[in-house]
């Protein structure tokens, strides 16, 4: 997969999270001035990251929706800096393609849609346009389904049709299973336990785990201590062949990617 002027593959690298809101479930109003943002930036590539996903609207439950005006002032200003700055790809974490426009004349190079282009219909167009890349991740109004997970696979090839017919060529798409979207506790497990059930697909796949509900119920633990069972799933996403883990803590996750990627490829 290529983004930005980088090429990934054959090996799971590491999407470090870069919330720019106030509110977000895990670390909200931490980073959400440039400077402390930069600071984070700059640790997190320190500690192995491979890309910046910035986002500037929390999706936890129950989230407050925002303007498009306001997101882009969150998250444009960031990308900007972060591209002048360092050398690494930059992902903007949005579902508007207006945000996304102005994300992507900021200097991103990957869409991360949560809603898989389904709840914007000019979003897919506009990364046509401009030839960036795209994580779509599943989701969907209600976790109604008649037989999970055969039923996110083919809501993703929805997605992926809509993609298609936009002009989005292949090694531009990437796929994400959307724990914590449209989904029980159970079927979180589920669909995490069932990755490979992705690669029918034929795109690499990104597992975004990190800190979630999933981790916390498991555990019975909050956000701040969910660090172990973030690098299960982290561990997990190696053996399942994931392109990308998308994680809050990049040093613990990269350690443990190295580790289990040395196991599996020793002779």
């Amino acid at each position: 997969m290529i983004i930005g002027n980088r090429e990934f593959k054959n090996h799971t690298y590491i999407m470090g999270i870069l919330n720019v809101t106030p509110d977000s479930f895990s670390d909200g109003g931490k980073y959400n001035d440039i400077d402390r943002a930069l600071k984070r930036t700059e640790k997190m590539i320190k500690d192995g990251a491979d890309i910046i996903d910035v986002g500037g609207e929390s999706t936890r439950p129950n989230y407050t929706k925002i303007s498009d005006e306001e997101e882009t002032e969150r998250i444009a200003p960031v990308i900007e800096k972060i591209k002048r700055s360092f050398d690494i790809p930059v992902s903007a974490d949005t579902y508007k393609s207006r945000v996304a426009a102005a994300a992507l004349r900021a200097g991103a190079d990957l869409i991360n849609d949560i809603w898989g282009l389904k709840y914007d219909g000019e979003m897919a167009e506009v990364i046509s346009r401009s030839g960036a890349a795209c994580c779509l991740m599943h989701n969907r109004e209600r976790a109604e389904y008649e037989s999970f997970p055969d039923d996110v696979i083919s809501d993703l090839r929805e997605t992926v049709a809509i993609a298609k017919n936009a002009g989005i060529s292949d090694d531009k798409i990437m796929l994400d299973p959307g724990i914590g979207f449209a989904k029980t506790y159970e079927q979180n497990l589920i669909m995490t336990n069932k990755l490979e059930l992705m690669h029918t697909l034929g795109y690499p796949i990104l597992l975004g785990t990190s800190r979630k509900s999933m981790i916390g119920l498991t555990l019975g633990l909050p956000p701040d201590s969910r660090v172990e069972g973030t690098i299960a799933t982290s561990v997990l996403a190696v053996i399942k062949g994931c392109l990308f883990v998308r994680v809050h803590d990049v040093a613990e996750n990269k350690r443990a990617v190295m580790m289990t990627e040395a196991i599996i490829n020793s002779k």
